[in-house]
C-alpha cells in the first residue's frame, strides 16, 4: 500500500466509482480487445471436413478448404493471428517424426493456402514432434529416453520448412534445452531474419492438455515414459524465470506460459521480471471445463470474458484461446 493516507470511510467511499457504468468504464484498469486474441485451429487431411472434437464442444478439426472459410470470419473480426495444429494420419507417423520436416506436409500446405488467401493474417506454428511421432513424445526417443540434443537437429529443420512455407511466428513448444538458439541460428543462416520466435518458455507437465491430445490424435500414442522429463514441474515457479531468461538470451522475441489460469502467478512474475511480450495459452482443458459448465447452465457465459481478463490483469499481452471467435464477435458488438 502507499505510504500516503488513502482516506477513511465515510469521507472515502470506493463504491462511488462503481455506481454508474460510465465511471466503471473510465477507471477500468484492464481492458480486453480483439488485438489480444490468437485463435488456435486444428487442421486435418481431406476436403469439406468439419469434424467435432468430443472433448472440446464447439471446436472442430477442419480440412484446409474449410479452414479458409473459417478465416473469412477471422479476417472480418480482425483477429490478428491464428495458431495451427495438425492431426496427422497415423500411417504417416514414425519413431523419428519424419513428416515434421517434409516441406509438403499438412501444416506446410495449410500455411501456403492461408498466406495466399489471407496474406495479412499472422500464422503461428508449433515446433515439436508429438503430432508426428508414433510414440507421442515431443522429441526423439533414444534408449527409452527423450534425447535432447538429437531432437534439436530435427526441430531446426522443422522450423525451416514452416518458415519457408510462410509461417510468421515459429513457436517451439517441445521444452528441449537450447532449441531457441538452434532455431534462431538456422533461421538467420537461411535469410529468415524477420521470422519471429514465440517460445513456449514455461510449459508445464499439466493434466489440462487432455482434450488437445484428443484433437491431434496423440493421446493414445504416448509410450516410453512421462513428458515430465522435459516439461516443467507444476510445483515450480523460480525455474520458470530461468527458462524464460535462457530463451530470451537465445533469441526469443516473445514468450508463452502454458497452461493459463492455473499459472497466473507465473505470467505475472515473468512480465514483471523481463518486460518482454508475454502470452498465455488458455489450454484445451480450461476451455472444456468452462464450455461444459456453460452448456450445462452451471455458469453464465460471462465467465469467458472474466477468465480472459484474468490473463490481462496478470500481465499477458496476448491470449491463445479457443473462445477467440466468440469473444471477438462480442467485442465487435455483433
Amino acid at each position: 500500500m502507499s505510504k500516503f493516507n488513502l482516506g477513511q470511510f465515510p469521507t472515502t467511499r470506493l463504491r462511488r466509482l462503481r455506481m454508474k457504468e460510465f465511471s466503471r468504464r473510465m477507471v477500468s484498469e484492464n481492458n480486453l480487445s480483439v488485438n489480444d486474441l490468437i485463435w488456435p485451429l486444428f487442421v486435418c487431411e481431406g476436403s469439406n471436413i468439419a469434424e467435432k472434437i468430443n472433448s472440446m464442444p464447439g471446436v472442430f478439426r477442419y480440412s484446409i478448404d474449410n479452414i479458409l472459410k473459417e478465416l473469412e470470419t477471422a479476417a472480418k473480426l480482425k483477429i490478428p493471428a491464428i495458431a495451427l495444429f495438425p492431426q496427422i494420419d497415423s500411417a504417416l507417423k514414425d519413431e523419428n517424426g519424419s513428416q515434421a520436416i517434409d516441406e509438403n506436409n499438412l501444416i506446410c500446405r495449410t500455411i501456403k493456402s492461408i498466406k495466399k488467401n489471407f496474406p495479412d493474417l499472422g500464422v503461428i506454428c508449433d515446433v515439436a514432434l508429438d503430432p508426428f511421432t508414433s510414440h507421442g513424445h515431443d522429441g526423439l526417443v533414444v534408449n527409452d529416453v527423450v534425447d535432447n540434443d538429437a531432437t534439436l537437429e530435427i526441430l531446426e529443420k522443422q522450423a525451416l520448412v514452416q518458415a519457408n512455407a510462410g509461417c510468421d511466428i515459429i513457436a517451439p513448444s517441445d521444452m528441449m534445452d537450447g532449441r531457441v538458439g538452434r532455431i534462431r541460428k538456422a533461421l538467420d543462416d537461411n535469410n529468415l531474419h524477420n521470422t519471429l520466435i514465440l517460445s513456449y518458455a514455461a510449459k508445464y507437465a499439466s493434466k489440462f492438455y487432455g482434450p488437445f491430445r484428443d484433437a491431434i490424435s496423440s493421446s493414445g500414442n504416448l509410450k516410453g515414459g512421462s513428458k515430465s522429463t522435459y516439461q516443467m514441474d507444476i510445483a515450480n515457479s523460480d525455474e520458470a524465470l530461468r527458462e524464460v531468461a535462457l530463451d530470451i538470451s537465445e533469441g526469443a522475441d516473445m514468450v508463452m506460459i502454458k497452461p493459463g489460469m492455473p499459472y497466473l502467478d507465473i505470467i505475472q512474475r515473468v512480465k514483471s521480471e523481463f518486460k518482454i511480450p508475454t502470452f498465455a495459452y488458455q489450454v484445451s482443458g480450461e476451455y472444456a471445463m468452462i464450455k461444459g459448465a456453460i452448456d450445462n447452465n452451471w455458469l453464465d457465459s460471462m465467465v469467458i470474458k472474466e477468465s480472459l481478463l484474468s490473463f490481462k490483469r496478470a500481465g499477458a499481452d496476448g491470449i491463445l484461446t479457443y473462445f477467440a471467435k466468440e469473444i471477438a464477435k462480442e467485442l465487435n458488438n455483433e
